[in-house]
């Protein structure tokens, strides 16, 4: 998608994660080290593949003019040196447009270029403090912690692919440079979603509690010990009354309970105060005390098989093994220098016209020539205007997290956006809050309105003729279109990417699910707090006496995002210069698994896991925050 386009990536470790993306996605990066660079470690290889390298010093003036002559030819520059630290070298973004004046420069740093706290120390732990994550993971009644292994530089780094092809799109509007300041700190603070703005919404804050789902009127347990681990579990519509029929023919309850409430619309009316005669504490204790006779792959599997989502909390060896990942082709086999082969997370989309690269080591000495530059120009039917993507038209059929998300983005920067809602059920975002003044109400919750502003909204019946006949039209008129359900639904309803294309045959389609449109789970219905469970983030966060203890909210849903909007802005630019279409596929889960790359070389290396539930790491201070005598915290970092 990106093969006309030059990276030059001087990041450090980083955020190395960013020009990867563009690299995944077809471009040519340039990775420029210093002479002597240690390209030995599996951290290096697991951010670096499908790199090109060359030996620059652009400390010395030789390995400027280098540097220089690199940049007339390339569209993007990617940096993480710290704000004002290329500036300093003659080689900041004033410096570089003038050798190249449609560059786009982007700048990853840990608070920002600006601003008070833009020079200050930071590490993962005081990064995820300040960014509000740490605050929101672990419980209650002990400090906050945060997910075991790094995960705020992961954040910004995916954050600058997505951004540095949002800007692209601005410069094909302009003509002009573009610079992206990305600060990690704000990318962290999105991973709080729902709570970002909870205390103006509800007049409270929401507060660290484990794994327990804060829903503004509800709160629940996630996560349930199993004989031999723990899963995941969420009380919700059709998987309560089948775990009811499962309970009853094991015994748990008796055979009553199936005509004594409603369960199928269970957790709606617990949500909504309406009279139930099994509370949701009597429910989920039963539900406790069935999950704990079995086996955590036993639940799994028996969910599969009758729709029922009971999510695995995984170790790394798992995931590492799970038969769904093997059936998609998902890993990569990668040589490591001295030829140890190791797996490696595969692609985190699936674009159907333009495959993602398939990455290899890293070239020595990349031949540095100039490549052919692309024509710029804005996209067909865009209206130059203020934001980069005016003009643009989106028809978006998601729910819950990861599809609105994604589709804001663009919505934010200036396309026009339809949301499609149906009212039977309408999105189970709108009954979880917070909401508005602590009142329930479909018109009431944050945590739908914050993934649905900037865009424009209609209601469809897509079982019905009319609604099918509107929801064409739409197909038919729009660029972009996304969707989330379960897979087949689009199809099963006549509104699938055949249908679409038809229709349209440019159209670019999204399809973003847990699990991916193939394999053995794909009929996995749930959200993503069963992803970040199967792919192994509940098992290393909290502490090492207790279940897992986040990470906060559906971690998942934060973090394929940033790799989805990278996926569909890139698509963009390919039907810019050929007038092609194309579908899309996302699992959520895997994209996720970059986030855990490194952790999952190192288990094949040295077949040690990441320190589970374990607040500690060697010669570091214990990572969580110290109280302080007035209240609140203060974060410590490495000594």
């Amino acid at each position: 998608m990106l093969s006309p386009y030059r990276v030059l990536d001087l990041t450090d470790s980083h955020a190395q994660l960013g020009p990867m993306i563009l690299a995944d996605l077809g471009a040519e990066v340039i990775r420029i080290e210093p002479r002597g660079s240690d390209r030995h470690s599996g951290l290096y290889h697991v951010y670096n593949r499908g790199k090109k390298l060359t030996q620059c010093d652009i400390d010395t003036s030789e390995g400027k003019a280098q540097l220089l002559e690199l940049v007339k030819s390339a569209d993007f520059l990617f940096e993480d040196a710290g704000p004002g630290a290329m500036a300093a070298r003659g080689l900041g973004y004033a410096d570089l447009i003038q050798a190249n004046p449609t560059l786009v420069y982007v700048a990853v740093s840990p608070f920002g270029q600006d601003g008070p706290y833009a020079n200050h120390a930071n590490t993962d732990l005081t990064l995820a403090a300040m960014g509000g994550m740490a605050a929101l993971n672990g419980e209650g009644d002990r400090p906050p912690v945060r997910v075991t292994v790094p995960q705020c530089w992961h954040h910004g780094a995916a954050e600058s692919a997505a951004a540095a092809l949002v800007a692209h799109h601005r410069r094909l509007q302009t003509g002009e440079p573009q610079f992206v300041d990305v600060s990690v700190q704000a990318a962290v603070t999105w991973t709080a979603i729902q709570a970002m703005t909870s205390y103006g919404v509800q007049g409270k804050n929401m507060e660290r509690a484990g794994t327990l789902l804060q829903l503004g009127v509800l709160t629940m347990p996630l996560v349930y010990p199993a004989r031999d681990g723990e899963v995941v579990f969420a009380a919700f519509g059709g998987a309560v009354a089948s775990i009811i029929n499962w309970m009853i023919a094991d015994g748990t309850v008796p055979g009553s309970w199936i005509d004594d409430d409603n369960w199928a619309q269970y957790d709606i009316m617990v949500l909504t105060g309406a009279p139930v005669k099994h509370p949701m504490e009597e429910l989920l204790a039963k539900a406790a005390e069935f999950f704990a006779k079995y086996p955590k792959q036993e639940l799994f599997n028996r969910g599969l098989r009758d729709g029922v989502t009971i999510a695995p909390v995984a170790t790394l060896e798992d995931v590492l093994g799970f038969d769904h990942l093997e059936a998609r082709n998902y890993w990569y086999d990668y040589e490591l220098p001295g030829g140890r082969k190791v797996r490696i997370p595969g692609v985190f989309a699936r674009p159907g016209r333009t495959p993602l690269h398939a990455p290899g080591p890293a070239p020595m000495d990349a031949d540095p020539a100039p490549a052919a530059r692309p024509a710029l120009g804005p996209l067909p039917g865009a209206k130059p205007g203020r934001l980069p993507f005016e003009g643009l038209k989106v028809a978006d059929f998601s729910w819950i997290g990861v599809g609105p998300i994604s589709a804001k983005y663009f919505a934010d920067h200036g396309a026009t956006v339809v949301r499609v809602e149906t009212t039977n059920p309408p999105d189970r975002l709108r009954n979880a809050g917070p909401f508005k003044d602590g009142v329930a109400g479909v018109n009431r919750s944050q945590f739908f309105g914050m993934a649905n502003s900037s865009k424009k909204g209609v209601v469809l019946d897509l079982k019905s003729a009319a609604g099918k006949k509107v929801a064409k039209q739409l197909l038919a008129w729009c660029d972009v279109a996304f969707e989330s359900f379960t897979p087949g639904t689009m199809a099963d309803l006549g509104l699938g990417y055949e249908v679409a294309k038809a229709l349209n045959p440019e159209i670019i389609m999204v399809s973003t699910c847990l699990m991916g449109q193939t394999g053995p789970a794909r009929s996995l219905a749930g959200f993503g707090y069963h992803a970040a469970a199967i792919a192994g983030f509940y098992e290393i966060t909290g502490w090492p006496d207790r279940s897992p203890a986040g990470p906060f909210t559906a971690y998942t849903d934060v973090i394929a995002p940033h790799f989805l909007v990278a996926t569909v802005a890139a698509a963009l630019d390919h039907h810019r210069r050929t007038g092609e279409g194309q579908y899309i596929e996302q699992s959520q889960m895997e994209a996720a698994l970059h986030f855990l790359a490194p952790e999952l070389v190192e288990y094949q290396l040295s077949g040690r896991d990441p320190p589970a539930r374990r607040q500690r790491r060697p010669h570091d201070v214990p990572a969580c925050d110290f109280p302080l005598c007035r209240g609140g915290s203060v974060d410590c970092h490495r000594l």
